[in-house]
């Protein structure tokens, strides 16, 4: 759960120059980064797909994520993680428990947009990839390559709307031969959305019995 979070916070993301980038792809990531900022708060609903053809592995799921600043609502395999600006909360309803964090004293280590925006600004070179027509809509894909050698991701491509500037999808590309793809099914942008939303009820937890643990 917490990597698909730091896939789809890659939707803000702002990259500092580079000499061995390719000033068009900069430019584009900045138009994205500059659109999702204009927005009040953001839904995204997405298929999640993993796939390895030498193990035999492809698995498909669905998601949804909405994000208000540093907030954040976060569904994928029957549970939801909230984040609420100083703590996250997952709640399982499958096991009747929750799970409490708190990220004081531990900003590098904390789940939030604006860390998880910047996790690879300073370890990927991008250039600009393929143009690819999909369902009529013209999609410019940004290749992202890892500088560290050893690191287990061969590549990310950044799908993006070249009408709308909006991310279509992402495909990381693993060393083991892993691929994994977010495609963006449905996107809602500054939606009335309650406070409450954001906030974690935990009179209504203890309520239904849930085990609620902190850390």
């Amino acid at each position: 759960m917490k990597k698909l979070i730091l896939v789809f916070t890659l939707i803000c993301v702002s990259l500092n120059s580079n000499a061995q980038n390719d000033p068009k792809a900069k430019a584009l990531l900045d138009q994205v980064y500059n659109k999702v900022k204009s927005y009040d708060n953001i839904f995204i609903a997405f298929k999640y797909a993993l796939d390895n053809s030498q193990e035999n592995i492809h698995q498909e799921t669905n998601g949804d994520v909405t994000l208000k600043g540093e907030k954040y609502v976060f569904n994928y395999l029957g549970a939801t993680k909230i984040f609420d600006g100083s703590k996250t909360y997952t709640v399982i309803p499958e096991n009747e428990e929750v799970v409490i964090e708190s990220n004081e004293g531990n900003e590098e280590d904390a789940i939030t947009p604006s860390a998880m925006l910047t996790f690879y600004t300073e370890g990927y070179n991008y250039q600009m990839d393929i143009l690819q027509n999909v369902n009529g809509r013209q999609i410019q894909y940004v290749k992202l390559s890892p500088i560290d050698s050893n690191s287990q991701t061969k590549e990310i491509l950044l799908g993006i709307d070249a009408n709308t500037k909006h991310i279509y999808n992402l495909i990381e590309v693993g060393n083991n031969g892993t691929k994994t793809t977010i495609t963006v099914s449905n996107l809602k942008t500054n939606q009335p959305l309650p406070d409450s939303m954001f906030s974690f009820d935990k009179d209504r937890y203890e309520a239904l019995g849930y085990y609620i643990i902190s850390n």
